[in-house]
């Protein structure tokens, strides 16, 4: 994180048009916000019994520091992250509207927790909501291993005693 040089950028967040002075901020700032919200959400995700079963294998600072770069880019800011796109990342785990609104209600208590600004904290709800069909799935079936050595990751909710 120590490597990018001070620069600023412009997000312009109440059009989708070109951004204005007033609306300028400072990328290092808005990254460590992010971060923060990512860090409370994952605190969340890897102590909950259910979900942490999903990320067994991933280990919480990297996948916390992965879609902090994400999620800056996805915002307006530069486009530093190198992973998957949503899509090709994820069609190997089973997510369904259970798990969808456990983890949609976990990103709002972390954006609640660090009182990051409403107007981003709705863009970045909107942002989130734009991935829903391409991760969420209605069946077992339609997970797709990315690669031939890949699982297939299925976690049903035993608290619920729900399964796909």
């Amino acid at each position: 994180m120590g490597h990018f040089k001070p620069i600023r950028f412009i997000i312009d967040i109440y059009k989708a048009k070109k951004p204005t002075d007033k609306s300028s901020m400072d990328f290092v700032w808005l990254k460590q916000e992010i971060l923060k919200v990512n860090t409370a959400f994952y605190e969340r995700v890897y102590k909950h019994p259910w979900m942490s079963k999903v990320f067994r294998k991933v280990p919480q600072e990297h996948i916390t520091a992965q879609q902090t770069d994400f999620i800056l880019g996805a915002l307006g800011g530069p486009k530093i992250y190198c992973g998957r796109w949503p899509t090709d990342a994820h069609p190997h785990i089973f997510v369904d509207q259970e798990m969808w609104d456990l983890r949609g209600r976990f990103l709002k208590e972390a954006l609640d927790e660090v009182k990051f600004p409403p107007d981003l904290a709705l863009k970045w709800i909107r942002i989130d909501e734009g991935f829903k069909r391409a991760i969420m799935k209605n069946s077992l079936a339609d997970c797709q291993k990315r690669f031939f050595s890949d699982e297939i990751i299925y976690e049903p909710n035993t608290a619920t005693k729900k399964a796909a």
